[in-house]
Parts: C-alpha cells; sequence; structure tokens
C-alpha cells in the first residue's frame, strides 16, 4: 500500500568555510525540523543542493525553508557589526526553489532565514542588524534554553488560525528581521516593541514564515504550525485571510 502522507523537502545548509572540516564542503541540517515535520503527520525528505533544484519539486508536497545564516546587507554597517553570511550557492538554491513552490504552488513555511527569503522574494525588505537598525526594539538574541518573549498574532489570519489568538511566548535566536514583507505577503504576527514575528501570503495560497523557531519548542502553539502545513497540502485552508 502505498504511503500517503504529504512529503515535504527541507533543504540543507552549506558550510564551504571549513567549519566542519577543512578543506570540504559539507550539508547539513538540525534534525529538528524533520522530527516536527513527522510528528505532523508528514514525511521530512532533506534536500541536498544540485544543479536543477527544479526537478525537486514534482516529489514534493510542501516546502519548508529552514533557519541558516546571515543574508547580506546592500550597503556598508559599521565595522563592529558582525555578519555570519550564508554562502550564495546556498542562498541561489534555496531561492529557486521557493521560487518554483510557490508557482506551483506548494504550501510553504519559512523559518527564521526562511521567513527572510520569502519576504526578499516578494520584493521586502530586511532590518540586517536589529540593534543598528531599529536601536529602539528589544534584545532578539535571547539565550536558546530559556530565553522567551510573547508576540501577537493578526487576527483571522493563517498564522493566527495554526498556533491560537494567544500563543505560548517564542524563542529568539536573530539579529536580523523583516522590515516589510513586500507586496503579496501581509504581516502576521508581531512582538511587543513592533518587529515583524510572522508573514503570510495574501489570498488563498499557503504560504507562511515565522521568524522564531518552533521546530525547538514542544508547546502547541509551536507544533500547529506544522501541522497547517501539512494539512494544506491535502485541503484548501478555509479561513479569513488577509
Amino acid at each position: 500500500m502505498l504511503d500517503s502522507r504529504p512529503v515535504v523537502g527541507i533543504p540543507q545548509c552549506l558550510d564551504d568555510r571549513g567549519r566542519w572540516k577543512s578543506q570540504r564542503d559539507y550539508l547539513y541540517i538540525d534534525i529538528a525540523y524533520a522530527r516536527a515535520v513527522e510528528a505532523a503527520g508528514g514525511i521530512p525528505i532533506h534536500l541536498p543542493m544540485q544543479g536543477d533544484p527544479h526537478a525537486l519539486l514534482s516529489q514534493l508536497d510542501a516546502l519548508l525553508i529552514p533557519g541558516g545564516d546571515d543574508l547580506p546587507p546592500d550597503s556598508p554597517y559599521p565595522n563592529d557589526v558582525e555578519f555570519s553570511l550564508a554562502p550564495p550557492a546556498q542562498v541561489e538554491f534555496d531561492s529557486q526553489l521557493l521560487a518554483g513552490a510557490l508557482a506551483r504552488p506548494l504550501p510553504v513555511l519559512g523559518i527564521c532565514y526562511g521567513m527572510q527569503l520569502l519576504a526578499l522574494h516578494h520584493g521586502g525588505t530586511l532590518h540586517h542588524h536589529l540593534p543598528h537598525d531599529l536601536p529602539q526594539a528589544d534584545d532578539h538574541q535571547l539565550p536558546e534554553a530559556d530565553g522567551r518573549h510573547a508576540i501577537s498574532p493578526v487576527p483571522g489570519t493563517r498564522t493566527a488560525a495554526a498556533i491560537g489568538n494567544h500563543p505560548a511566548p517564542v524563542n529568539s535566536l536573530h539579529h536580523q528581521a523583516v522590515a516589510t514583507p513586500g507586496a503579496a505577503l501581509c504581516v502576521s504576527a508581531r512582538a511587543a516593541d513592533g518587529v515583524i514575528e510572522a508573514i503570510e501570503a495574501r489570498g488563498e495560497s499557503f504560504a507562511i514564515g515565522v521568524q522564531w523557531h518552533p521546530e525547538r519548542l514542544t508547546d502547541a502553539s509551536s507544533g500547529g504550525l506544522f501541522t497547517a502545513l501539512v494539512a494544506a497540502c491535502s485541503a484548501a485552508n478555509s479561513g479569513t485571510h488577509c
């Protein structure tokens, strides 16, 4: 009997700087993403970088763009601002996967770097270093073990339907954030200081980006994002959208 569970593709991160082993390029990914998709009823598939990313899309029912390193700013920043840039080859591969998935359309969930890539694809902009770009903002690089802050979803959005109108506090591990989501997207959650915490597609397509890392959390709110992604593969998502 064929397995009817939706297949969710998850591209991997690229280490081309010898961080894993000198003079070798390595692909890597936190297994928490796959475990979260599996717990939601999907089949997670890791997607290695290759020449034709579009050839992968016919094998997928959904795409999850995970967290990653920094995206490059368009203009210089002060010398004391440090960036750990995602390799250009990875950004290009992920961008082509994302464009192809949105064009089909496949349900898409972008997490942290994935959310920022979603915004850039739609003509949005980023805060490349929050302490510099929004000095009035709270600290968004909190201790991983227990650093949390509240978020406020926009009622009636797919994001709110997935995580609830009063979700559990989220982790916060970023110094980059979405400044403007782009014309085809809307803001679907913010932190108390106004920093955008979630965005989503207008209309009927399922495409959500979140700034926190729900794969590392065990609350029902975070699990709801993966459940919504898997559910969107087989059923139209009804309800009010922004």
